[in-house]
């Protein structure tokens, strides 16, 4: 790989430093750097990151490659900043058995653009009825630590204390998609003035609300770890608030979209805005920022949920819900966060990088940009404009709610311990 040698960018957003690669580490930070042989990155105005790490990806593979695969996908974390993502259990099969999850954690290693770590389903075929081979998932060489459902709510209060009994015992975590099935039955979108005048089924916050009360509840009877998925009300928001100050180890995160799109978009009925959780309205997109820049919501997730133009380009009831996110989390966070005075690029380093590394005990990533630490990297030019055009997209679907909006940033270099994923822009 050689040596490369980052010229003039500000770390985090402050001081002009240049940062010098020697093969998988950083080895120098300083001023006035130089090195013989070097490839030189002229970085000036340009903003260097930790590489961004996403706790909820889906890629897919194995069962659905005609959406994702794990090749595209990690392809797409790399031109959005991304050095590892954590790539969700519903795939067909369900990564349920050490053998599945460890298939997905070699088609990581193969792929050499993001490091991949598997999550793990917390039942048998998200069916919620019987606790998945956890120990045997994190015994595996994929050393799971993140279980999820994710698509599906653990909703059987018995089955989720024993989950959160289980991963105890190894430092794990439970990642519950907080959705009341009964409350949600038919619904097609948030609840509300919008939904009551297009018709549609409504989706009430009280359905999400009510299983993060039980669950942080539970999760301090058992002095286990519990993490909110894709947070989208202001409501869930105070609960998490509340379960913080009573000092239970629960931990969010809300994305890039439920921080930017509300429930009016849905009037177009075009389903590209079709979503679980739904579009939210604007006083809970406010109270999600200020909840993200806070430090009640932990991290950005992005939730990235590909799909083949048949499951989109259909009537609203029949469309699939998701959208893609990681090659535009980065540019939404920065609108949002960054130029709405919420975030510095220091808590965007924080709530991108270094917290959800934390969280899922991701080895070697979201580390600082010191000498002596793994050289996974992301260099972000701020001051770009761009309209989002998914043709140009890494992935294999193109299913994002922000085509044709300008949106800021571009993300110029990625680094996979010192080698460049990502050069000037385009895949390398």
């Amino acid at each position: 790989m050689g040596k490369t040698l980052i010229r003039g960018a500000q770390v985090l957003g402050g001081a002009v430093q240049d940062v010098l690669i020697d093969g998988e580490t950083i080895t120098e930070v300083g001023t006035g750097l130089s090195a013989d042989g070097a490839t030189v990155i002229e970085a000036d105005g340009q903003i260097l990151l930790p590489g961004l790490v996403d706790l909820h990806t889906h890629l897919r593979e194995p069962g659905r490659e005609d959406s994702e695969t794990v090749l595209t996908g990690t392809r797409a974390a790399a031109s959005g900043g991304f050095t590892a993502v954590f790539a969700m259990a519903n795939t067909h099969p369900v990564a349920d058995t050490a053998g599945v999850v460890e298939q997905v954690y070699r088609l990581g290693k193969e792929s050499g653009y993001c490091d991949v770590q598997p999550i793990g389903a917390v039942t048998v075929g998200l069916e919620g009825r019987k606790l998945a081979e956890l120990g045997a998932m994190h015994d595996s060489a994929a050393g799971v630590t993140v279980f999820s459902d994710d698509g599906k709510c653990v909703d059987d209060a018995v089955i989720m204390r024993r989950a959160l009994e289980y991963v105890k015992a190894f430092g794990g975590v439970v990642a519950q998609h907080a959705q009341e099935p009964r409350l949600t039955e038919g619904a097609q979108m948030n609840e509300g003035i919008v939904s009551a005048e297009l018709g549609l089924g409504g989706w009430p916050a009280v359905a999400e609300e009510s299983i993060i009360a039980r669950d942080v509840l539970l999760a301090e009877h058992v002095g286990s770890r519990v993490h909110i998925c894709h947070l989208s009300t202001a409501g869930s928001v105070e609960i998490v608030r509340w379960a913080k100050s009573r000092g239970i180890d629960v931990t969010a995160e809300v994305t890039p979209h439920h921080l930017l799109l509300t429930d009016e978009m849905v009037r177009s009925y075009n389903p590209v805005y079709k979503v679980n959780p739904p579009l939210r309205t604007e006083k809970d997109v406010l109270a999600l920022r200020e909840a993200l820049a806070d430090g009640t919501i932990d991290i950005v997730a992005t939730d990235h949920a590909p799909h083949p133009h048949e499951d989109k380009d259909c009537e609203w009831a029949a469309a699939a819900m998701g959208m893609v996110g990681l090659e535009t989390a980065l540019s939404v966070v920065q609108q949002t966060m960054v130029e709405t005075g919420l975030l510095d690029w220091a808590g965007v380093a924080d709530r991108m990088s270094f917290a959800p590394a934390r969280i899922g005990r991701a080895a070697g990533h979201g580390r600082p940009v010191s000498a002596g630490e793994p050289a996974n990297l992301t260099l972000v030019d701020p001051a770009y404009r761009g309209v989002v055009d998914p043709a140009d997209f890494a992935s294999r679907s193109r299913n994002t709610p922000y085509e044709g909006r300008e949106l800021p940033g571009r993300v110029t270099h990625t680094f996979l311990r010192g080698r460049a994923t990502v050069v000037d822009g385009k895949l390398a």
